[in-house]
């Protein structure tokens, strides 16, 4: 595989992590380590850009020995790998945010609820009903003013009936005045800081590079990644992708369990 610097297009590779660079164990395969190893050796640096807070993404990255900067919390977070330090870090109006979740819950009723708290070592606040996707590490709570006593990145919610797709689309069409509503996967609805997506992290991360979006090529599965495919000047999405994400993509790759990605950076590398 030619490591030409020339040969390759990019100086930026930014990939999802969950259905994106993982596999569905949430692990990365050889082969895709070896591609973006060879980007690497190309030029081209690797970002992870996630809708995971810093907590739940950093067992990750010290398993790919990854030292750079990462997009964490749905662009609310900047941290700095090597330093083991957070850059920026956005967190949501609580009161802005307890208004949208009451105009939410008097559409569609009662909300299973669960929250990111802001910093390193932030904990997943869940309470009564909801259900953590993957497992990760989180802390039950069963009094709901809990939620409010310190800052959050962003809030998490599930419907006992309604799909995600749909839960969204009324917590938009309700709240969106007030709060980014985003969908990162199957019972994963977000509530963020207003204005807020992967593509705020994602460019004030390139700006630190020295990186443009015209020099970036971004990875994603889910329709939280359209903001970032927007920005970047080619967006990638995996066969698994979200129908939102697919529609707007400018290539669609192999699934995640097919190392999509490496597929993508093998071609583009020669």
């Amino acid at each position: 595989m030619s490591t030409d610097s020339s040969s390759f297009p990019y100086r930026l590779v930014a990939t999802d992590l969950d259905g994106t660079l993982l596999r569905d164990d949430h692990s990365v395969s050889r082969r895709t380590r070896d591609a973006l190893t060879a980007a690497a050796a190309a030029g081209a640096a690797h970002i992870v850009v996630t809708g995971r807070a810093v907590p739940w993404t950093r067992p990750i990255l010290d398993d790919l020995g990854y030292r750079g900067l990462a997009v964490c919390g749905q662009g609310a977070q900047v941290y700095d790998a090597g330093a083991g330090r957070l850059l920026t870090s956005v967190t949501l109006d609580r009161q802005l945010a307890g208004v949208a979740l009451a105009k939410i819950e008097a559409e569609v009723g009662p909300l299973h609820l669960a929250a990111s708290r802001d910093g390193l070592d932030g904990e997943v606040l869940v309470g009564p009903g909801y259900e953590v996707v993957g497992g990760l590490p989180a802390t039950p709570f069963t009094d709901a003013s809990d939620l409010w006593t310190a800052p959050l990145n962003k809030l998490y919610i599930q419907h006992p009936t309604l799909t995600s797709d749909e839960l969204a689309e009324a917590a938009t069409r309700t709240a969106g005045g007030f709060v980014t509503v985003t969908m990162a996967g199957e019972g994963i609805v977000e509530l963020l800081p207003l204005g807020l997506s992967k593509a705020t992290g994602l460019s004030l991360a390139a700006r630190r590079l020295g990186v443009k979006a015209a020099e970036t090529i971004a990875f994603g599965d889910m329709p939280n990644d359209i903001p970032m495919f927007a920005w970047a000047v080619h967006g990638v999405a995996m066969a698994n992708a979200h129908r939102e994400l697919r529609a707007v993509a400018d290539e669609v790759t192999s699934s995640n369990e097919e190392d999509g990605i490496a597929v993508v950076l093998e071609r583009l590398l020669g």
